[in-house]
């Protein structure tokens, strides 16, 4: 079962990091957000693609190397809580009109926290 989480997070932070390294304005078009050109996408390439491929491979290193395993996934875990820590506050100043992208991306957030804690 932890690797199947492992895996699971992986595979949703390397497509997270795919998607944005090919589309960055697809990326963040349910947050309302229109990229002004190229130094707005290159932001979006970086900070969502080459972070999330990179936050992948580490994973696929955790699932591999069984030394690196709990480090790796209490970092990313770590990670993960914080962003959703950072919605909540961000949504909590703001309100935000939308059910989505908000609140989906806050519980996807949080479980997979959740899980990746569980799984070290």
């Amino acid at each position: 079962m932890d690797t199947l989480i492992v895996i699971a997070a992986a595979v949703f932070f390397l497509g997270m990091g795919i998607l944005a390294l090919a589309r960055p304005a697809g990326l963040v078009a349910p947050f309302g957000i229109s990229l002004g050109g190229p130094d707005a996408r290159l932001e979006v390439c970086a900070v969502y693609g080459g972070f999330g491929v990179a936050v992948a491979a580490l994973l696929g290193v955790a699932a591999a190397d069984p030394a690196a395993h709990a480090g790796v996934l209490l970092a990313v875990a770590v990670a993960l809580l914080g962003m959703a820590g950072g919605r909540l506050v961000g949504r909590l100043r703001d309100r935000p009109g939308a059910f989505y992208p908000v609140w989906l991306y806050f519980w996807v957030e949080v479980a997979a926290g959740g899980l990746l804690l569980l799984a070290r």
